[in-house]
């Protein structure tokens, strides 16, 4: 065989396993579909600015083993996600902490917000639902004004008919600590996100606008194994059903003046604003361009046409996916990376996943030499 891996898709779990394999010793090649490398980590030079074509990644982990390896690809700068919420053309501080409590309710200390939010939450020792959750945590004012348009316009559902664990990311402070993010490390590459996976890529094989699954059992003959970071229903031709996701449509706008909106992220949670957030890429990467770059999100509804973004993991799709899940040889086949997995990951949970992974693989095929 030509190969000893083909590894389909190349954003980071695909780029991490080409890298690693191949600096012990495995031939492997590359290829995707899409046209760039770096899956929906790819990033496009405007000027200075870096912009986050399929939405702002900001990389941050506790774990200190992914960022040093993440560093052996880049450099990081000291950008930190402070995004902020417009409710109505109010601004307010986000993620909800004591200054939006201040903002909203006049409390100035730790003691007065938890005795504010006591008499508003909701009494519920069983909350079902994200709704229920929510209003058990903070009550009906602020679940109106930071959750319910913004849900229902990113899942298009009732907040009600969707799980909490979707919600349960979100932080609820009691301190000024506006950072959206509790990590140790954080961070955006000093010089884009693409640049990590030219790196990681680089003297390995790569084929651009090339779909795996239209060739797949061509593909299957030139190689031992497959690594596939793709989507487990596709790769299966649906053929159980699709499972669902959330897509999202990107309208990017040019601005010749200096700054749009002096933050790097404004949500939008009423139900009126057709998009959910704007994002001004420059804050990113501090540029200092005379121009900037704005983009506004738009939630819509998945098929087969768009992107996959966020799946929808409740009971009925989660069972899907196990009974797609349950079919995959594990001899021929490693499956890795949100579409793959049917997860919503960020993205040191994919480095740390890849890095597992490969290590394992690594073992495995080093023992049978």
């Amino acid at each position: 065989m030509k190969y000893d891996y083909l590894i389909v898709g190349s954003g980071l779990f695909g780029a991490i396993f080409a890298r690693e394999l191949t600096d012990a010793g495995f031939k492997c090649l590359v290829i995707d579909k899409r046209s760039h490398i770096g899956g929906n980590c790819y990033t496009k030079k405007v000027g200075t600015i870096d912009v986050h074509e399929y939405g702002p990644h900001i990389f941050h982990t506790s774990n200190k083993g992914i960022w040093e390896y993440m560093n052996r690809w880049t450099e990081f700068n000291h950008f930190v996600y402070r995004p902020k919420v417009d409710y109505d053309n109010n601004l307010y501080s986000f993620p909800v902490n004591l200054f939006t409590l201040y903002q909203l309710w006049g409390v100035k200390t730790p003691d007065q917000a938890i005795k504010k939010l006591e008499s508003v939450k909701a009494k519920n020792d069983n909350p079902k639902n994200l709704e229920e959750w929510i209003l058990t945590q903070v009550g009906q004012e602020i679940y109106e004004k930071f959750v319910y348009g913004y849900t229902k316009k990113q899942w298009g559902k009732e907040p009600k008919e969707l799980p909490a664990s979707i919600i349960k990311r979100l932080p609820i402070r009691l301190t000024m600590d506006d950072n959206y993010f509790d990590d140790c490390y954080q961070g955006i590459p000093k010089d884009g996100y693409t640049k990590i996976f030219e790196r990681l890529l680089n003297g390995i094989e790569v084929r651009l606008n090339t779909d795996y699954l239209i060739n797949k059992n061509e593909w299957d003959a030139i190689t031992k194994k497959i690594v596939y970071t793709g989507a487990i229903d596709e790769f299966f031709s649906y053929d159980l059903g699709e499972l669902e996701w959330r897509s999202l449509r990107f309208e990017q706008e040019t601005h010749n003046i200096y700054d749009f909106q002096g933050n790097a992220a404004i949500n939008y949670t009423n139900k009126k604003t057709p998009y959910t957030r704007i994002v001004e890429h420059k804050h990113f990467t501090f540029s200092k361009d005379p121009f900037t770059v704005i983009t506004k999100e738009y939630p819509q509804a998945w098929d087969k046409t768009k992107e996959k973004f966020y799946p929808v993991n409740d009971e009925k799709n989660n069972n899907l996916y196990k009974a797609y899940k349950s079919r995959i040889d594990e001899t021929k086949y490693i499956m890795g990376g949100r579409l793959a997995d049917y997860k919503y990951y960020d993205m040191h949970q994919v480095v740390g996943s890849a890095l597992v992974k490969v290590k394992k693989e690594i073992e495995n095929a080093k023992s049978i030499l």
